[in-house]
């Protein structure tokens, strides 16, 4: 396999209660797909192929040790932005072994995190059931379909920065006011267990005997506030078997990492601009773009775009290029 890194065309889904600020010339925008199997690769060599196509051929090469020993060849993440305008609705989503009894053979459940880039003031999400609500009242709530489940929901206050681990079970919303980075197992399944009054219809149904089945009413999270970072600094936000979140800080230093061909890395830009440099290429990344850098690849490097680098780069000078505070997340396969 070719050990460039490459961009891949996000996908987007137009749900309900999307915003304006992933596409604003098409409202509402709910959700952009950045790095999932699905994608159509934009750079280099395999420009206008599905990742999906590249990692049934080339494998380890293209996904890694860790992660062809877990999912095999297919691509084993589902990374998205969410644009949060109203409330998602009430959620619950099954473990792998629930997945398969309550879907088919060969079906992943869904852990997920999230990472949370913008916030209102005082924006809230649901993440579990309050202490001491028995398996039968959660039941009896779900089954109600009505607003009575939301008695028994723990609302958590969130702002910019922090990141929150999702457990399979656990009962959870997104609200309003918010951008998201999520990671997740590379599955998509989802039980609805209240939608905030909208009506049901063929695409937005309620799930109710399977969001039963699979809701533990002891699951929670807690935000994770943001860690206090030095420039040139990577730090793990949340990691799991499934999945690695880490943040990186690139202002005046320059962060040399590796994949050791252990897992693909997938890096979005969160704030100012950078240059990632592989394979004798270069790579300048605005905000909110993602760069895929094969297992195979190897070394890399990252370096913040400022006005004195970018004249002395080939690459396409981005806009605003005087931010020096830069940040990324970093989407891999994590070790053992």
């Amino acid at each position: 396999m070719n050990k460039t890194p490459f961009s891949l065309a996000p996908e987007y889904r137009d749900y309900v209660w999307g915003g304006a600020r992933l596409r604003p010339e098409v409202v509402p925008t709910a959700e952009a797909w950045i790095i999932f199997a699905g994608n159509r690769i934009t750079s280099g060599p395999y420009a206008g192929r599905a990742l999906s196509d590249l990692s049934l051929e080339f494998g380890v090469d293209l996904l890694g040790t860790k992660a062809v020993a877990q999912t095999g060849n297919r691509f084993p993440v589902l990374v998205k932005i969410l644009d949060c305008a109203q409330w998602l609705s009430l959620q619950v989503h099954p473990n792998d072994e629930q997945a398969q009894k309550l879907e088919g053979e060969g079906l992943f459940g869904k852990t997920e995190a999230w990472h949370v880039l913008e916030a209102k003031l005082n924006a809230e999400l649901v993440a579990g059931i309050k202490p001491n609500v028995s398996a039968e009242q959660l039941t009896a709530a779900i089954q109600s379909k009505s607003e009575s489940i939301l008695e028994l929901v723990e609302k958590v206050k969130v702002t910019a920065g922090d990141t929150l681990f999702m457990h399979p079970g656990t009962v959870h919303a997104l609200g309003p006011g918010m951008l998201i980075y999520e990671i997740q197992q590379t599955s998509d399944i989802t039980y609805r267990v209240y939608d905030w009054g909208r009506p049901e219809t063929e695409t937005r149904k309620l799930h109710i005997d399977k969001a039963v089945a699979v809701s533990n009413p002891n699951a929670a999270s807690l935000p994770v506030k943001p860690p206090q970072m030095e420039d040139g600094e990577v730090t793990t936000l949340t990691q799991c078997q499934y999945f690695q979140l880490d943040e990186i800080r690139v202002e005046k230093k320059t962060v040399r990492l590796e994949t050791r061909g252990e897992s693909f890395h997938g890096v979005t830009v969160i704030e100012g601009q950078v240059q990632v440099s592989a394979e004798g290429e270069a790579f300048v990344l605005n905000k909110f773009e993602t760069l895929l850098i094969p297992a195979c690849c190897g070394a890399y490097q990252i370096t913040a775009v400022t006005e004195e680098s970018s004249s002395k780069s080939q690459c396409i000078t981005p806009k605003g290029c005087n931010d020096y505070r830069t940040r990324l997340i970093r989407s891999k396969i994590p070790k053992g």
